[in-house]
């Protein structure tokens, strides 16, 4: 049997796809300053040129197309079965066990950002075309590993990509989990902004706010500035703060001249917030229980502590929806800044598949209504929905069953894939159920056990959906 073959030449290649891992991980491939042919930063294209390194070395085609995305292709055929990743990664945070670009081994687990999101399924993906090239099966489609490196930010990377090249018949995304994604909610990135007039008043001097990472990410830290010649008024709230909420973790230091207040979180995917604890919203939340900012501040924190809290269904902000497809709506403030006056509060929103944008807007028009924010849109992306006797779905289903024996229903979920970047495709795996979702989060881990099943789920995968009749 074909796939026996296969699933064998994989545990052969065990150690060559480990190592592989490794070494995309320990590029850092955040998003960083354009520089030519590299329009996401040098890390990001390093990475894309060691992927594409290693496929040469395993004798498969390549291609980079300017520095945007890069493809692996094997087989032949007119039409096109796409393996969607992404390279790219979000910052990896603080209070990491590992190094988090060391992607060192402890426990059967490599750990490092990007090794399950999503540089340890595009490289199970990799070594599934090489086993599959290896079997000599007839193919009647040509399989192409498509490789984003923007997916994180702004999928300029994607978009780039088919406007130059053949958009796939079909396709699925190893960006997700198990078993089959067949809905992914709608995701809208956004910022509120407003210039405040001053930031002074008889109790301050001046006051700073900076937090979070990314949008898509709960963040873990957050920290003021403020200079002030009563320092104690803010030791004395926080002291009777924390005895009626013990949960706080905020600190308080004195430092050249300065007022430093650090408030630590629990960082996890933007999409599912209750994973996480929001350090910007705790400190917001502490800082408005005092009142002696000027007007304009003091409206702002507490438009924060009473719209939106420790909250993440964006119930007090009027947007709280749901329905039985996809679930609730989740609300998750990534970033803030506060400098000079110039106040950004940015906001990730997953909301249900069977809701509009337009619905989506008129209610946040009305949570911040009075306030005289600026609603600036940084990217909306629609939902996703098949069908589950979709063809597709269906033998996704049938490749996943066969090596798990897991019988549960195809899944939707908050994350956003590039499966929605095409009108046949879904996401598939690479978490297993049950098991510990890391993605955006510190520690995050791929275990090699699952990296090497998720490599024979793949390869059969490309079979089940591109074998000649």
């Amino acid at each position: 049997m074909i796939t026996d073959y296969i699933d064998s030449r994989i545990d052969e290649m065990k150690d060559e796809i480990v190592e592989s891992v490794q070494r995309v991980v320990r590029i850092k491939s955040v998003e960083d300053e354009a520089k030519e042919n590299m329009p996401f930063g040098e890390g990001i294209n390093q990475c894309l040129e060691a992927t594409l390194e290693i496929a040469e070395g395993l004798g498969l085609k390549t291609r980079n197309v300017d520095g945007y995305a890069g493809h692996v292709e094997i087989g032949e055929g007119e039409e096109i079965l796409g393996i969607l990743c992404h390279l790219d990664v979000v910052p990896e945070g603080s209070n990491w066990t590992y190094p988090p670009y060391a992607a060192e081994i402890h426990d059967g687990k490599i750990y490092g950002r990007g090794t399950i999101d999503n540089k340890g399924p595009a490289i199970a993906s990799l070594y599934a075309l090489k086993a599959v090239q290896d079997s000599g099966v007839k193919l009647n489609k040509r399989i192409r590993l498509i490789l984003g490196t923007d997916e994180e930010s702004g999928w300029e990377c994607i978009r780039y990509y088919l406007s130059k090249e053949e958009r796939p018949a079909l396709a699925f995304s190893p960006d997700a989990e198990f078993p089959v994604i067949h809905g992914e909610k709608g995701i809208l990135t956004f910022a509120l902004k407003k210039n405040l007039s001053s930031l002074k008043s008889e109790k301050i001097e001046s006051l700073e706010i900076e937090g979070g990472n990314a949008p898509n990410m709960v963040p873990d830290y957050c920290q003021a500035i403020i200079r002030t010649d009563y320092p104690d008024i803010f030791r004395n709230a926080l002291e009777e703060y924390r005895q009626k909420n013990p949960e706080v973790k905020i600190d308080l230091e004195e430092k050249d001249g300065k007022l430093l207040i650090k408030s630590h979180g629990v960082s996890a995917h933007g999409s599912l917030p209750e994973d996480g604890y929001n350090a910007i919203s705790q400190l917001m939340a502490f800082l408005a229980v005092l009142d002696i900012y000027p007007d304009e501040l003091q409206g702002v924190f507490r438009f924060y502590r009473d719209k939106i809290g420790m909250e993440y269904n964006g119930e007090s902000f009027g947007c709280s929806l749901e329905d039985k497809v996809s679930g609730p709506l989740t609300f998750n403030v990534g970033k803030i800044s506060l400098k000079d006056g110039k106040l950004i509060i940015t906001i990730n929103i997953r909301y249900p598949v069977t809701y509009e944008l337009t619905e989506i807007k008129e209610l946040l028009e009305k949570g911040i209504a009075g306030m005289d924010f600026h609603y600036e849109e940084f990217g909306h992306q629609p939902p996703l929905y098949v069908e589950k006797d979709h063809p597709l779905v269906q033998k996704l289903m049938k490749v996943y069953q066969r090596y798990t024996g897991d019988k549960r229903e195809p899944i939707t979920i908050g994350g956003g894939t590039y499966a929605r970047a095409l009108d046949n495709a879904v996401a598939f795996g690479p978490l297993f159920p049950g098991q510990e979702e890391l993605a955006h989060q510190k520690d995050e881990y791929i275990g090699i056990e699952e990296l090497i099943l998720m490599t024979k789920i793949y390869a059969a995968a490309i079979i089940e959906l591109a074998k000649a009749e």
